[in-house]
């Protein structure tokens, strides 16, 4: 059997971080994913430090290699807090907020991204694979491309991709699509997605084809959606730990004994719709269908990109409503909401998902929503309800998930009511299929999916 070939990860961050005098991997589902895939393989991982201080010089980590890259504080501002999360951010998560389109933040994306191409080309074994990530990179596979015409090179859109009448905005549109249709293989979480950008290729560049094969520039370009997942075993054996069951327990107890939890993490973004989600349970509450000394709705919240207004804006108007509710229908002892604005540990998450019977997962538009499937991963007993917003990429997969529309404040509401009530033997037949999804397609499956499709 050949030896599989070396590959290149390129994303916005590198997958370790210095701890003293060691190397420790960053939590997340990327590196998850990736590091043992380059363990295996050998290659190498491009991306950003975090820091514009930070040493530019490659190392060694395990099996493959690390290749940080530059960017000063300047380029920061216009590549990444800019172009990339204050045009494509909010273009590609459908306009939720109106995006920004300053000519003076393209160059610096232009720039970083050249960078990054630069970076990957310098280090790929001859005829490699490189896979690049996400909506900060989408000029990499062109520029790579005619850097490096012997490297077969995938790009993966963790983000959605909008429908062709939004991505029309963009003033940077044909340099964009340009710049992915570089690539031998575009991958996106949905169908939708996929289609999306088939047909936004096909409007404003040179490209033919259908929607799952574009030919540009004389080459065949693979368009498929691989949705990503999680370590589905990782989230079963830490929510099993005595030490998991025994925080889940003590958290029972402390939200009071008998009282139902309704649960949901998120990062604090507009496109989360916590807001929303946070009047649905108080329109559940002012029904009196079911009272504060039967349920508690616990909402974890862990900051981002706070020094921007509108996320400085969407958290007082969280804070406002957590007060208000809490106000309203909180008795001695009993809290209506427990509201967390700090992060939670992977470890802590898995006690807090073990202790809650209703999953609340509403996104107003999410590329997939991996906490619905770290929750399901968590339920070793099959207990627990889901309930999950049609516009998050999850949806797709999760249909024993109760779908809702987050914009629906009266039907979230009745989804909470039903979920609350729901019949243990429903709740159980709808959480199996649900692990059995998960743990079929976990994220080992999606990388190695990418990577066959990638390799050819």
């Amino acid at each position: 059997m050949p030896k599989p070939r070396p590959i290149v990860i390129v994303a916005n961050r590198l997958p370790v971080h210095r701890s003293g005098d060691r190397f420790v991997e960053n939590a997340g589902g990327l590196v998850t994913a990736l590091v043992p895939a380059l363990k295996a393989r050998g290659g190498a991982w491009v991306g950003w430090s975090g820091s514009a201080r930070a040493s530019t010089r490659s190392f060694k980590y395990e099996n493959f290699r690390i290749q940080p890259v530059q960017i000063s504080e300047a380029e920061i501002e216009g590549f990444y807090n800019q172009l990339s999360n204050r045009t494509l951010w909010p273009l590609y998560h459908d306009a939720i907020r109106t995006p920004e389109f300053d000519h003076s933040w393209w160059r610096p994306y232009v720039v970083v991204n050249h960078r990054f191409a630069k970076a990957a080309a310098s280090v790929a074994a001859r005829n490699g694979l490189v896979w690049v990530h996400d909506y900060h990179l989408q000029l990499v596979p062109a520029m790579l491309r005619a850097m490096r015409p012997d490297l077969r090179i995938g790009f993966f859109l963790h983000v959605p991709f909008p429908p062709e009448e939004l991505f029309a905005w963009l003033p940077w549109r044909e340099r964009i699509l340009e710049g992915l249709l570089g690539a031998d293989v575009v991958g996106f979480q949905t169908q939708a997605a996929a289609r999306n950008f088939s047909r936004a290729a096909r409007e404003y560049c040179p490209a033919e084809g259908t929607d799952s094969e574009l030919i540009f520039q004389r080459r065949k370009i693979k368009v498929a959606s691989f949705p990503i997942s999680i370590d589905f075993n990782w989230f079963a054996e830490a929510a099993s730990t005595p030490e998991a069951i025994r925080e889940a327990t003590q958290l029972r107890r402390k939200v009071g004994a008998g009282r139902k939890i309704l649960l949901s993490v998120d990062r604090l973004d507009y496109t989360k719709g916590i807001d929303l989600r946070l009047l649905a349970y108080e329109a559940m509450l002012k029904r009196k269908r079911a009272r504060v000394h039967e349920c508690v709705f616990i909402q974890i919240a862990s900051p981002s990109r706070e020094p921007v207004h509108e996320y400085a804006q969407m958290r007082v108007r969280i804070e406002q409503l957590v007060g208000r509710i809490n106000g309203e229908f909180s008795e001695p002892g009993k809290v209506a909401v427990h509201y967390f604005r700090r992060g939670f540990t992977r470890e802590q998450l898995a006690s807090y998902y073990r202790a809650a019977d209703v999953m609340v997962v509403t996104p107003l538009r999410d590329g997939m929503n991996l906490v619905a499937k770290e929750f399901v991963a968590t339920r070793t007993d099959y207990s627990g309800v889901l309930v999950l917003s049609e516009f998050a990429g999850a949806a797709r997969e999760l249909r024993q998930a109760t779908i809702v529309n987050p914009r629906n404040i009266e039907g979230m509401a009745d989804a909470f009511e039903t979920a609350l009530a729901m019949p243990k033997s429903d709740a159980r037949h709808r959480m199996a299929v649900l692990r059995t999804v998960v743990r079929r397609h976990d994220v080992f499956e999606w990388a190695d999916e990418f990577l066959r499709a990638l390799a050819g």
